[in-house]
């Protein structure tokens, strides 16, 4: 365990666990070529990358009902093992880290603190991230949607990541951008920071997720005293 307990004044948290799209990634350009790819299969019109962003965070199927609105919000399972099959080949060619994201991990890493990433996306997607974006030696631990029996917003894969990187969760801070990544990290007992920046759909209202703080962007990241 760390045994440092929490932090002091003027330093960071000792374990940060993000989110990764919508928190560390801005994965909705792949996103949008995914479902493009589907909807020029069917003759449709190319949707905007302004209309899907705010779906990006709530997975797949939100983005796949976004996508085709003529569905009703009934995606059906052989589409959404389409869009996976897009998306795995439309995988990081488009999407960067958010700007200021970098600076912020050399931050954490160079006052000694740690850091991994929880999120819903398949493992197997999550992973082939990591190469290009040159995080699979720096981040700590790599949970993803499919990873464990329970996914966010249940506490499991934030408690698991705690344990798996030696970390009482005290110790730890969650980072997110979508409501399920609050009510996880509030039931794991997990200190809580909502990502301004990320992806919201217009009745969202980060205010009533009861995270411990938002912040607007990475960059105000850079001060030990916007944490919480």
């Amino acid at each position: 365990m760390s045994g440092e307990g929490r932090r002091t004044g003027g330093r960071f948290p000792r374990c940060v666990l993000f989110d990764l799209d919508g928190t560390l990634l801005d994965s909705a350009p792949d996103m949008a070529a995914t479902v493009n790819r589907m909807r020029a299969a069917r003759g449709v019109a190319p949707m905007p990358l302004a209309q899907l962003r705010p779906h990006v965070s709530k997975g797949a199927r939100a983005m796949s009902a976004a996508a085709f609105p003529g569905l009703g919000g009934e995606v059906p399972a052989e589409l959404i093992r389409e869009f996976l099959d897009v998306y795995a080949e439309e995988l990081g060619r488009h999407g960067a880290a958010f700007d200021g994201i970098e600076a912020m991990l050399s931050a954490l890493e160079a006052d000694g603190a740690r850091w991994g990433i929880v999120t819903n996306k398949p493992e197997y997607l999550a992973r082939g991230l990591m190469p290009a974006l040159g995080w699979e030696s720096r981040s700590g631990v790599l949970i993803g949607g499919d990873t464990l029996a329970e996914r966010k917003p249940h506490p499991l894969p934030l408690l698991h990541a705690a344990d798996a990187m030696g970390f009482a969760v005290a110790d730890c801070v969650y980072v997110g951008d979508d409501e399920r990544d609050i009510v996880a990290a509030r039931a794991a007992g997990m200190r809580s920071l909502v990502a301004l920046w990320g992806y919201r759909l217009e009745h969202d209202d980060p205010r009533a997720w009861q995270a411990d703080t938002m912040v607007e962007s990475p960059q105000a990241l850079l001060d030990p005293d916007a944490w919480p």
